[in-house]
């Protein structure tokens, strides 16, 4: 098992302990660093400003959203960052949610495992450099209607193909992850309850002919070091309230699901009622510790080592961990996870 670094969202904190944790990790021998985008910074310019800055570290978009670009656009993004960085970019996507599909890209959300698929083909074939002819329900290239020409890629990138990785929820997005993708971006990630899960990829890539053999599952889990899990705990309560209470509406809030499969149906929608009533403290104290130990790092390095075995033994390939607390002490955390991953024996 890898370690990686997932560094959310550019401007949510002390921004300027990006670039430091990421120079570090690469120090450390981190496989790869992530950066993801909502309805803010954008992923690209600050993957790009870390590829510049850093030596032999994988940048990876967790994720980039399928609604806000073409995915010509994207085929061209993923080409160029790759080149310029000799190589070390990670493709992940997600179709992100209907509130800023539509609200924010107004991009309809609608199909999305559909959407998925068929952006996933035109990346992958502008990447090969062919001329790209596409006809399908959710896309056309060129449209048969006016003057547009089937073109190719103009310059040739570092490698015919960039890893994609899809950041999937759902059963069924699941399965076409197993299928088409190169790799899995999960999230609220939990050893004992990822079975299900895993079950979908396997299913997605029996029915594609394949196996999932060389497939990284690479979920990122906050990291929160400390003698006490349990005190350790409170500083991932904001996180988890704002996903399982307010990433999406009432009724359509793909992680507060999520919660309900892994047995905390009644506990994500109790959240849920406090933070759209919008007390943000109670919805906080509301997520149950359970939940937070299950899909956290959290406590001493050598707690924190026997949950990354039990990572590894539920099939995880790359650990992205995503420091939580004081900022001051990010860069310990990360040296912190080194030691516990070496004593878990599973590097």
């Amino acid at each position: 098992m890898r370690m990686g670094l997932n560094l959310g969202y550019w401007g949510t904190g002390d921004n300027s302990a990006n670039l430091v944790l990421a120079r570090r990790a690469d120090e450390l021998g981190y496989a790869v660093v992530w950066a993801a985008e909502a309805y803010g910074s954008d992923a690209v310019t600050m993957l790009t400003w870390i590829a510049a800055r850093t030596e032999r570290i994988d940048v990876g978009s967790a994720v980039l959203q399928i609604p806000a670009r073409t995915p010509a656009m994207t085929g061209m993004t993923a080409a160029t960052l790759d080149t310029l960085s000799g190589g070390r970019f990670r493709l992940g996507l997600g179709v992100s949610g209907p509130q800023v599909s539509e609200g924010w890209h107004g991009v309809r959300f609608a199909d999305p495992v559909g959407r998925t698929r068929e952006y996933v083909e035109i990346v992958r074939a502008v990447q090969s450099r062919r001329r790209v002819r596409f006809s399908g329900e959710h896309f056309e290239l060129p449209l048969p209607d006016g003057p547009g020409l089937a073109l190719g890629l103009s310059f040739r990138p570092e490698r015919k193909q960039v890893p994609v990785y899809l950041a999937a929820i759902g059963p069924k997005n699941l399965e076409l992850t197993g299928e088409i993708a190169d790799g899995w971006l999960p999230v609220f990630f939990s050893p004992e309850h990822a079975g299900e899960q895993l079950a979908h990829l396997r299913a997605g890539a029996e029915a594609a002919g394949r196996t999932l053999d060389g497939f990284d599952v690479a979920p990122a889990v906050p990291l929160v070091v400390g003698p006490d899990w349990r005190e350790c705990a409170d500083a991932v309560r904001a996180h988890a309230a704002l996903y399982l209470g307010g990433m999406g509406s009432r009724k359509q809030n793909f992680y507060n699901h999520l919660a309900g499969r892994m047995g905390f149906e009644a506990e994500a929608a109790a959240v849920q009622e406090l933070y759209l009533a919008r007390d943000y403290a109670g919805a906080q104290a509301a997520v149950p510790l359970e939940f937070l130990d299950a899909t956290s790092l959290l406590g001493p390095r050598e707690r924190i080592a026997e949950r990354m075995a039990a990572y590894a033994e539920a099939g995880v390939t790359t650990l992205s961990v995503t420091p939580y607390g004081e900022s001051a002490g990010f860069e310990a955390a990360l040296r912190t996870a080194v030691e516990a991953i070496e004593l878990a024996g599973v590097a």
